[in-house]
Formats: C-alpha cells, structure tokens, sequence
C-alpha cells in the first residue's frame, strides 16, 4: 500500500504513519515541518492554512489511501481532498464523536443526529467550534470521495506521542508522590482509546475499503477511572497515596472535570455523551483495544525517554489541577 498522511509527525498521525511503516507500506507524510517525521518515511513539507502555495508538494503523486488528522477549519479538508479525489483510492478523515448533536436522544450510534456546519467555515481555528469543524471535515471528505471517504469517529484518545496532556498530566502528577485527589467513584467506566489501536484499525479498513462512519473508541467500562490510575501508580513507581474522592465533593470544592482533573467527567449528562458510544459496528469490523496498563505504562516510558514533559499542543487550553487547589481540596 501506498499511503499519504496529511500530518504525520505528531500523536495519532505520527501512530499512523508507524504502524504503516511497520508493516512495510511506502508512506509520505505531508507536515510543515515544525516536527521531525518519522523515521522510514518520505516527507513532503507545506502548510494547509491558507497560503496560496501550501498545497504545492501535493500536485503530482498517487496513493492508494490518504489519511487526514486536521483538527482545524474544515475548508483546510475541502482542498486537500478535491486536490487528491483522482489520484488517491481512499480518503480517511479523522474526525471525532463530538461531531454528535448535544444533548444526545439516546446511545450514540453513527446513525445518531449530528450538528450542522459548513463546507467552508472560517480559516481561524476557535476551540468552541471544534465539533463544527470536524463536521465540516466530514462533508469535505464526502464531497470529494463519496463512498471512498472512511469517517473515524474517535473518542477520547490516550498513548504515547500525546500532545493534548490528559494521561501524560496524570502520569506527572502521580509520579511526584504523596496524596493525590482521586475523582470517584473508583469503578467509574471510561471508554477511550489508544492511539496505536486507531492506528492499526484505519489502516486495516481503508486496506479492506471500508466506508461511512465508525465510532471509534473502545466499549465502556473497557477501564475504571481506578484502573488508569492505579496504573500509573504502578507505571511510575511512585509512593502515591489515591484519595478516592465522590463526585459531589469534588465538585463542590469547584474543581473542573475533563480539564483540571483530566479524563474524569462525574455522572450525568456530559459524561452519559463522552462515554455513551456503541461500538457495536467497529467491534464487527476488528477494532481490538489493549489494556489500559500496557497504554499507561508505555506512555510514562516515552515520556521518561524524552525527559518527562510532553510537548503541548499550543492551540489547547493548559490542562491539570493547580498544586494548591488540590491541596486544600484535601484538607
């Protein structure tokens, strides 16, 4: 197979383009250059943000797949896909399961409502548009390939390479020892997935030309808000003490879920959405997701080899609970 990865170099296009590289597919990633690519590839340089030039490298070429990360305005989509609609076989566009209509009628299957958008939105990326944006990502892929466009729908995403700083804060956190706040209950079901096994299922389903949408993610309940925990305590060796805390408290002490406590959301009706997808349709189609432990254990070893701190995204608001606030919620 010959695959082109509009990305490539960082968190979930970086686990794509090595699991392709891994089993001998000829890959070119398309970057701009801000990150080194990975090793085994062929690296094309350009910039999708609206420079009239930015596409240029990608004028001559064929492949037999393309797969997309963008995360930003939707147009960056609709050009890159009109430009390769002939000389590529498949298109898979990495999109998200917020693209969802909130608040959801029921368990999220890819039949459920999604929200409206644009083909062409503003070449601004805005965080309050995300779920517009990945929509529109969408309808471009769908545009230009039709029933050749692949729709990840991905939840929650953990692993090695992460850029967004949700397991990577809970790793450094542990890591640093002593009584940690534990958001509860302990048993609380997570559906996430690694980015690897995104990795390894896209690519297993535009080489069986899958198509349409898939949500992503592994079934709920596949770890325990105690599991991934307990798992980094392990991973880390730490002399960590968890302090189960419920929900109400933790709230109470006006703590955030999802950004200063990461990956935690208490019961209700956000947390019913984040973690409520069917997976029946991907689990029919091969999806295969390893345990929480090895995720969390591997991420912490990536993280010791490039010296303990992740390289954030800059377009993400900072995540992690401030020192002192978790310490007086303790007291």
């Amino acid at each position: 197979m010959k695959l082109l990865i509009l990305g490539g170099t960082e968190f979930v296009g970086r686990a794509v383009a090595e699991a392709a590289t891994a089993r001998g597919w000829q890959v070119t990633v398309f970057h701009r250059g801000r990150h080194a690519a990975p090793e085994g590839v062929t690296a094309l340089q350009g910039d999708r943000g609206g420079a009239p030039a930015g596409l240029a490298a990608l004028e001559e070429g064929e492949w037999d797949a393309v797969v997309d990360t963008w995360s930003g305005a939707p147009s960056a989509v609709r050009d890159a896909a009109r430009l390769l609609a002939g000389r590529a076989g498949r298109y898979a566009y990495i999109s998200s399961c917020s693209v969802y209509a909130f608040p959801p009628t029921g368990r999220l299957t890819e039949r459920s409502p999604v929200v409206a958008a644009p083909l062409d939105a503003p070449d601004a990326p805005d965080a309050d548009t995300y779920a517009t944006d990945k929509r529109g990502g969408e309808l471009a892929a769908l545009d230009a390939f039709g029933d050749r466009a692949l729709l990840v729908r991905a939840g929650l995403i953990l692993g090695p390479y992460e850029n967004i700083g949700r397991l990577t804060w809970w790793l450094s956190r542990i890591a640093r020892g002593g009584p940690v706040l534990a958001p509860g209950p302990r048993d609380l079901p997570l559906q996430y997935i690694d980015a690897r096994d995104l990795a390894e299922w896209t690519l297993d389903a535009v080489r069986d030309g899958l198509d349409g949408p898939y949500n992503l993610v592994s079934e709920l309940g596949h770890a325990t808000m105690g599991e991934l925990l307990e798992s980094c305590a392990a991973a880390t060796g730490a002399d960590a003490a968890l302090r189960w805390t419920p929900p109400e408290d933790v709230l109470a002490a006006g703590i955030a879920p999802w950004t200063e406590l990461p990956v935690w959301l208490p019961p209700g009706e956000v947390r019913d959405a984040l973690y409520g997808s069917d997976v029946s349709k991907v689990l029919a189609a091969g999806l295969r997701c390893r345990p929480v432990s090895e995720t969390v254990a591997d991420t912490w070893a990536w993280l010791r080899r490039i010296g303990g701190e992740a390289p954030l995204r800059p377009d993400r608001p900072a995540i992690g609970l401030p020192a002192e606030k978790e310490a007086a919620a303790l007291r």
